[in-house]
């Protein structure tokens, strides 16, 4: 009786309805509940999303580093108004190499085989090869030794704008590769704050050719307002920054912060 009401029933019904939806899943997992691997994965998958910044839902362009111990303990460090200048720079230069690795990693790639000595094959990725950097001086300038140390020999130009109050918004001067519209563009500049520079020095490399898409902005960290004025502005942009910030105070400046960051950087605060 009851193979008989399966097979007249239950499994033409799951024939009909239950079987062609497989193919508007995300995720199948064999074996149901049996499979824990898989079942831990999506869990993972989970919490990671629930620990996104509100911003990061908002704005699926906005990637935030993964928050660690080492992580948190360098920015507790270079947002100490206490500390030394040697070690200031010496913590921001750890975290801006993270920043930069990470932003490398959106870069688009091309599947590369290749023979180790062993003899093997090996199936991996062959890096982006026309890429260059751009920083916002002179704050920006503090990420370049970063870049040139995770990519041999790449180009790096230079805008430098007017910055006052929350306008910002007078171009100075610019220096950027002739080629750049066929490049791929890592943005660099430590702090966001308005985005107003930021978006000033966007719309000079989409006015030079480079495509929205093609822009990565790299930062230390970020105020909601900045991001909100970056991301609404260029929604196919990436930004990459190692922390989301509270809010900017009356003066514009990033709260908590870490204050003028070119001044510590480069030691002109005295």
């Amino acid at each position: 009786m009851l193979i008989s009401q399966y097979a007249k029933f239950v499994k033409p019904a799951f024939d009909d309805f239950v079987l062609p939806s497989k193919k508007y899943a995300d995720v199948i997992i064999p074996r149901g509940g049996d499979n824990h691997v898989a079942i831990d994965l999506i869990v993972q998958h989970l919490r990671t999303k629930l620990g996104q910044h509100d911003l990061c839902k908002i704005y699926p362009n906005v990637y935030v580093i993964q928050s660690t111990f080492q992580i948190r303990g360098m920015h507790t460090l270079i947002r100490d108004r206490e500390i030394s200048k040697h070690d200031f720079v010496f913590y921001s230069d750890r975290l801006i190499r993270l920043v930069v690795e990470h932003g490398l990693g959106h870069l688009p790639f091309t599947e590369k085989q290749i023979v180790t000595p062993t003899g093997s094959l090996y199936t991996g990725v062959d890096f982006c090869k026309k890429l260059c950097g751009v920083s916002i001086v002179r704050s920006g300038e503090s990420m370049e030794n970063a870049l040139r140390a995770c990519c041999k020999g790449i180009k790096i130009g230079k805008i430098l704008i007017h910055r006052d109050g929350d306008n910002g918004k007078q171009l100075i001067y610019e220096k950027l590769p002739k080629d750049i519209l066929e490049r791929h563009v890592l943005l660099l500049d430590p702090v966001l704050a308005t985005g107003n520079s930021a978006n000033q020095a966007i719309e000079l490399l989409i006015q030079k050719g480079v495509p929205e898409s093609h822009i990565i902005f790299l930062n230390l960290i970020s105020a909601p307002e900045g991001i909100h004025c970056v991301s609404k502005r260029f929604p196919s942009l990436k930004i990459v920054t190692s922390e989301i910030d509270v809010a900017l105070n009356e003066e514009f400046r990033v709260i908590p912060g870490m204050g003028e960051f070119g001044d510590r950087y480069f030691g002109t605060d005295d």
